[in-house]
């Protein structure tokens, strides 16, 4: 699985433990950065994730800030992207099967490693269910052809 990620600085610590983790189950991963804890502004790391995303050149993205909100946010606007938010393994669970998610955001400030890692396994490891949550989502396509 090809799985690209990006932090801001409050996320970098953990960003580059989830691209060891992720590399040592023999995933490809593109790491977009940073490359320090120096201060960034999360939204371009959030739009080279959600970029490689809806280009499909990754299936899936991760992203960590302090509170994984912020990245949320901005990754959610480029086309095709379905980022959640996650705090816990169970809601990584419903991202995928009911919202068909192919971001995780995560918390890196108040959300251990441990957690995050379960919470980017059941991500990764979760199918989307299809079924009625397929006619929902159906419902976005509009929504990103027009905006309104």
């Amino acid at each position: 699985m090809k799985i690209s990620i990006g932090s801001d600085h409050a996320g970098f610590e953990q960003k580059q433990q989830l691209v060891e983790y992720l590399t040592g189950l023999g995933h490809e991963v593109i790491d977009h950065g940073p490359d320090s804890d120096e201060r960034v502004d999360y939204p371009d790391y959030a739009v080279k994730v959600a970029m490689d995303v809806s280009f499909k050149r990754a299936d899936y993205g991760v992203l960590v800030c302090g509170t994984g909100i912020g990245m949320c946010i901005f990754a959610n606007k480029i086309v095709r992207v379905r980022a959640a938010n996650v705090t816990i393994p169970e809601f990584a669970e419903l991202a995928r099967a009911h919202n068909d998610a192919n971001v995780v955001c995560l918390s890196g400030r108040f959300i251990d490693i441990d957690t995050n890692k379960k919470i980017v396994d059941v991500f990764l490891s979760t199918e989307f269910e299809g079924g009625r949550h397929a006619q929902r989502l159906a419902k976005l396509l509009p929504l990103e052809r027009t905006g309104a």
